[in-house]
């Protein structure tokens, strides 16, 4: 796939909302295209996460190993982001993943990321709002939900 398609692919990626297209053109560089045959696995649950993938076409199923095997607990498509937290911290993968059908990916790593955010602080300033922000929404939902589970 041509860079000035990666670029636009990941212009409608949320997470990387507000980057200029130079930013946008250097994350590019640094993302590898997979192709993942339909039933591939992406990764597993529990894995060590160095990386966040972008979905460019088909779909990913996502799933937890504990529940039990092959039992989806969401669906990814195009222009959805998977693993985002790995860009920015260490951590592990919450699920499997596969390819529900044939499906391209671009990996994003983790080292490259974090050099983009050296070089343009401003863009720091602007995730750590947006992931606070989606921190706070989620709280908020958890806080409605949590008195349905209450005895």
């Amino acid at each position: 796939m041509a860079l000035d398609d990666d670029v636009r692919i990941l212009s409608g990626v949320g997470l990387f909302e507000g980057f200029t297209a130079e930013q946008l053109r250097l994350l590019a560089f640094g993302a590898e295209t997979t192709n993942l045959p339909a039933q591939r696995k992406l990764y597993r649950e529990d894995d060590v996460a160095d990386s966040a993938y972008v979905v460019v076409s088909g779909g990913i199923v996502l799933y937890r190993e504990e529940i039990g095997p092959g039992v989806p607990v969401g669906h990814a498509g195009p222009g959805a982001i998977l693993g985002e937290l790995a860009l920015i911290a260490d951590t592990r993968r919450l699920t499997s993943a596969a390819a529900a059908v044939d499906s391209q990916v671009l990996r994003l790593n983790r080292k490259m990321f974090r050099r983009i955010l050296e070089e343009y602080s401003d863009l720091a300033v602007i995730l750590h709002r947006r992931i606070a922000d989606e921190l706070q929404a989620l709280i908020r939902r958890i806080e409605e939900v949590g008195p349905r589970f209450s005895s």
